[in-house]
């Protein structure tokens, strides 16, 4: 038996209407707040984190970030794992 848990305890308003959003039949990706600049510049960085070697390394974070960036990803149409080096790439080079 497949029984969800019960998540409603640990989620704020906006992750409730996400994880609705994204759980509808009638779900489309993408944002209002998603500019062709925004979108440009996250590709920009995305491409920038691929140069050079990588490693592969293994992190556990919550399920709510990971359905954040994973939405996000969906909406910028990138995916979720570049998004993912971009955020550290542009946290660690600021």
């Amino acid at each position: 038996m497949n029984k969800k848990p019960d998540r409603s305890a640990y989620l704020d308003e906006d992750e409730r209407e996400l994880i609705e959003a994204i759980e509808h039949d009638d779900y489309e990706p993408g944002s209002s707040q998603m500019t062709p600049q925004l979108l440009q510049s996250l590709r920009e960085a995305a491409r920038s984190t691929v140069t050079g070697p990588s490693i592969k390394v293994s992190i556990r974070i919550p399920r709510t970030d990971l359905a954040r960036v994973k939405a996000r990803a969906l909406s910028e149409g990138i995916p979720y794992q570049t998004l993912i080096k971009s955020i550290i790439h542009q946290a660690v080079r600021s």
